[in-house]
């Protein structure tokens, strides 16, 4: 950061440096103050600090971008849920609610968040528009790849969620919509397409990944 103080600098870091946040609310906003649980959070918000000191000290324009979650067809949320399926384990629904993006999209935006770059440290939520319901994602996948899917515990009103209003305000909305991403990671999962084979945990409320 030193070497770099004259940059504009995009730094990621993740949503669940908010607590969990109630369905009906839409989702944490960049105003909420940021309630990590967990080592991997409280190493996020860390980072961010980190960040936003150097802006601050150095007149440093930077922009903070909270992910979640980033899909592709080797690897995310999307995927875990398709791979459970294929191997007939059951589907957790205990963490019953997600956002994601197509992980273009998401490049696309930190890209165009180099526009947003300021000092202090401009913070800027990511991730798609819908609120999915990670039982009707399980449901379509499975009717996608014509298999049967088995589900395990029960919804909570609370989930990890962002409200991207701002980023879309800025950029308009993501190109590639859910359908598009159901359709292609079925199908690539279906014909045994290679993964990452990195589960992203996404269902732990706890921290304790």
């Amino acid at each position: 950061l030193e070497r770099y103080r004259n940059s504009r600098i995009v730094a990621l870091s993740t949503g669940t440096v908010y607590s969990l946040a109630n369905v009906s609310d839409g989702g944490s906003r960049e105003t909420d103050v940021p309630e990590p649980v967990g080592e991997y959070a409280n190493a996020c918000l860390a980072r961010e600090r980190l960040f936003e000191y150097y802006s601050l000290h150095h007149a440093t324009s930077a922009c903070i971008v909270r992910l979640n979650y980033a899909v592709e067809m080797r690897y995310g949320v999307i995927v875990d849920i398709a791979r459970k399926i294929v191997r007939g384990e059951p589907v957790d629904l205990s963490m019953g609610y997600f956002n994601c993006i197509w992980q273009r999209d998401a490049n696309e935006m930190c890209i165009r968040a180099l526009s947003l770059c300021a000092s202090p440290a401009h913070v800027l939520n990511l991730t798609g528009a819908e609120t999915l319901l990670v039982r009707d994602v399980a449901e379509r996948l499975a009717r996608l790849m014509s298999r049967d899917v088995v589900f395990t515990g029960s919804e909570s009103d609370r989930a990890y969620l962002n409200d991207a209003s701002h980023a879309f305000d800025e950029f308009g909305e993501n190109e590639i919509s859910i359908d598009q991403i159901l359709e292609w990671t079925a199908g690539w999962i279906s014909r045994g397409g290679a993964t990452l084979n990195k589960p992203t945990h996404f269902e732990v409320s706890d921290g304790k990944y």
